[in-house]
């Protein structure tokens, strides 16, 4: 070996004694400071002279050896011409496109993730991970967090301008000419309270005007005859086809609650009144008494100086229903009613419903124009060709004019009572309305969620700021406690929702012949208040039969099915016994309401109630001893009933319960006995050593169980 050889031999000792104080200095934690980097002639070394034992370790004769190879390998190389090692490429992360309102779906695929990741990186925010599902939306900062987390990095994905559809809804036509105007026929809307005879009265006037058609009666002039049911439907959706109400008051009854809530519909409406006081063939009648009552709600009849016209009739029997009539016909005259039966038709559903036969079939009242077969017809959501058309009787008819009521076949699908009837071009220009509507109501739809889920990211947020800024300043001891302190709310707040999920409530499905029928049930159960008892909770409604679909749908909720003058075939009837399903058909509408309330009331639970037995006076107190103890007893007299020593007892005292419990014991004179009877007396214990006063009663009684009735007071 030459001597340069042997000199860098020397550094390598050097240096690996260099390396050697290095990692002892930073092992005793020496501050930078204190460490003196060494210089050589050679190598930028101080000469450090090594350990003796150094030198004869196998590890350092291997270390220097390899160190000497290398050298002499490089030793053959030109100066300056060394290879430098290869620079590593630095490692791109990878971009994820993210945006508002992401779900855990979408952000673990924009991520090319699975869900168990996402779930995963949101396991120390605050977020609730047991409330999370796959397509729950994630808060703006929940959503970076992961991205971070993952080792990625994040940028907003640019939103796609969705293109302003264009405005294809039909509208009504403008105002028309005066002159063009025609004389109609009145509409005429029949109000009152339950059972005061308004569809009795409705059916007698329906019959006479078909008489009255053929034989060219007064009624001929007429339009339409609506029921209570169907003013409700369209007063709900702020529709007036109303020209004249007729509030009808039972002669006997007089003003119920229902007959002032129709003065106030039609005052609402602006519609003039008519009074028919029915039932005036009763022996118990006082229609002077209905008219007198009428003026506290400004119902001012003729004969007090009002203008309100009142006609004393029977509808069961027939009497003075031409009279109200006339009235009727008489005030049409001076509303002087006219309408354009020329141009595209429009109109208002009165009801609707599915025929077996036909399919959906409305009633509807023609407004405008005049309705002929083939027409194009656009209601709400829905659309026809006009097939067939029938008058009220059940008669075809070729066309309908203003103020005609009409049953037309050819929907669609069954629009909603209430919903405007607007004649179109053609069947292209039906379906762009009907997209349109579906449309700007998804818009709606989707601007009310997405207020929801704003202001739920907004609350969010807040309590999530807050719980960071107050976890800011406190050691992991006390961000613990707190955090403990945090799931233990969340629990509270759990065990709270579980309690509301265990409430006691009626599902119930209403199924209606007619839109009209299951609107005005549904605006009855409305006034439904729980007040702490049973809660209603309408799961579906519509139109038509019972359905195996409804039966399934029962089961699933555990509700009861209420029809309305509809039926429910053989097999849907089994399937219902099969799956322990009520199904309640009525053909009343307060019959039902009734067995609503029944249905309500078995779901409360029972009442204990106290049955008194006996009852006594105490005249003397004085004590016994019993082992070691004295026990007080009491002197009594039985005033009423009789002791029975099996039931329970109670302590009164100036009118108030001082103790309640049973006996420890009975007496009569000395013999322990079972009953005291009424005007004995007996000396009696209580279990507690109660102490007695000269005065006090003792109560006898019993509890039972008494069900519970809800106090739903539905207006009749």
């Amino acid at each position: 070996m030459n001597r340069g050889m042997m000199l860098k031999l020397e550094n390598l000792v050097q240096l690996h004694c260099a390396c050697r104080q290095l990692h002892s200095l930073s092992y005793r934690k020496i501050h930078r400071t204190q460490w003196k980097p060494v210089k050589s002639s050679t190598y930028p070394m101080r000469p450090i002279q090594p350990h003796p034992q150094l030198w004869q370790t196998d590890t350092f004769i291997s270390v220097v050896l390899s160190q000497y190879r290398l050298l002499a390998t490089k030793e053959g190389k030109r100066p300056g011409k060394q290879k430098l090692p290869p620079i590593k490429p630095k490692i791109e992360r990878q971009e994820v496109e993210i945006q508002q309102r992401m779900t855990a779906e979408d952000l673990a695929r924009a991520m090319d993730k699975d869900i168990d990741h996402v779930f995963e990186a949101l396991l120390l925010t605050g977020i609730d991970l047991d409330s999370l599902e796959p397509d729950s939306v994630l808060e703006e900062v929940w959503i970076k967090e992961v991205v971070k987390k993952s080792g990625m990095k994040y940028k907003w994905a640019k939103l796609k301008q969705e293109k302003v559809r264009e405005n294809k809804d039909a509208a009504r036509r403008p105002p028309a000419d005066p002159a063009l105007l025609t004389p109609r026929p009145p509409v005429v809307t029949i109000l009152g309270h339950v059972d005061h005879g308004k569809t009795t009265l409705l059916d007698s006037l329906r019959k006479t005007q078909v008489a009255a058609m053929e034989a060219g009666g007064i009624t001929q002039h007429i339009g339409a005859f609506l029921g209570h049911a169907a003013f409700s439907a369209m007063r709900a959706r702020g529709t007036h086809i109303t020209d004249i109400v007729i509030l009808v008051v039972a002669a006997e009854d007089g003003v119920m609650k229902q007959t002032i809530e129709s003065i106030q519909h039609a005052k609402n409406a602006k519609v003039p009144i008519i009074l028919a006081i029915n039932k005036c063939d009763k022996p118990e009648a006082d229609p002077e008494r209905v008219k007198k009552e009428l003026l506290a709600h400004d119902v001012v009849c003729e004969e007090y100086g009002g203008d309100v016209q009142a006609v004393h009739m029977s509808a069961l029997k027939g009497e003075n229903l031409m009279a109200l009539a006339e009235a009727t016909v008489a005030l049409a005259e001076v509303l002087e009613l006219k309408a354009d039966s020329t141009g595209l038709v429009e109109g208002t559903i009165i009801e609707s419903r599915t025929d077996q036969g036909r399919g959906p079939v409305t009633t509807a009242i023609i407004q405008r124009g005049t309705l002929r077969k083939g027409c194009i017809l656009v209601a709400g959501k829905s659309w026809a060709k006009v097939r067939l058309m029938f008058d009220e009787n059940g008669k075809t008819v070729d066309e309908a004019t203003p103020s005609m009521p009409v049953e037309i076949v050819g929907w669609k699908e069954i629009p909603s009572a209430g919903a405007e009837i607007l004649e179109v071009e053609s069947e292209q220009r039906a379906r762009e309305v009907v997209d349109w509507r579906n449309y700007a109501e998804q818009q709606e739809k989707i601007k009310q969620d997405m207020e929801v889920i704003e202001a739920k990211q907004k609350e969010h947020k807040d309590a999530y700021r807050k719980e960071r800024e107050s976890l800011a300043n406190l050691t992991w001891r006390q961000r613990k406690a707190a955090l403990y302190k945090t799931n233990k709310h969340l629990i509270a707040m759990r065990s709270k929702e579980r309690a509301e999920s265990d409430r006691n409530v009626l599902p119930v499905i209403v199924k209606g012949d007619v839109d009209g029928s299951t609107e005005a049930i549904l605006n009855i159960l409305d006034s439904y208040n729980a007040n702490n008892e049973c809660e209603l909770d309408v799961i579906h409604f519509g139109v038509g039969d019972i359905s195996e679909n409804d039966i399934n749908l029962a089961e699933t909720f555990q509700g009861v099915i209420y029809g309305f003058s509809v039926n429910a075939n053989k097999s849907v009837q089994q399937l219902a016994a099969k799956k322990g399903i009520k199904i309640k058909l009525h053909n009343i509408i307060y019959h039902l309401i009734e067995d609503l309330k029944d249905e309500l009331s078995s779901k409360l639970p029972p009442s204990v109630v106290e049955h008194i037995i006996g009852e006594a006076s105490v005249l003397a107190t004085f004590c016994v001893t019993v082992g070691k103890s004295k026990v007080p007893v009491a002197g009594c007299r039985v005033q009423k009933g009789q002791l029975d020593r099996k039931m329970k007892f109670k302590l009164i005292r100036n009118r108030d319960v001082v103790w309640k419990g049973f006996l420890t014991s009975l007496k009569n004179h000395k013999d322990d006995v079972q009953v005291i009877k009424t005007g004995m007396d007996c000396g009696l214990s209580l279990d507690k050593n109660i102490e007695f006063n000269i005065g006090d009663e003792i109560i006898c009684y019993e509890e039972k169980e008494v069900e519970q009735t809800i106090s739903w007071d539905p207006g009749f």
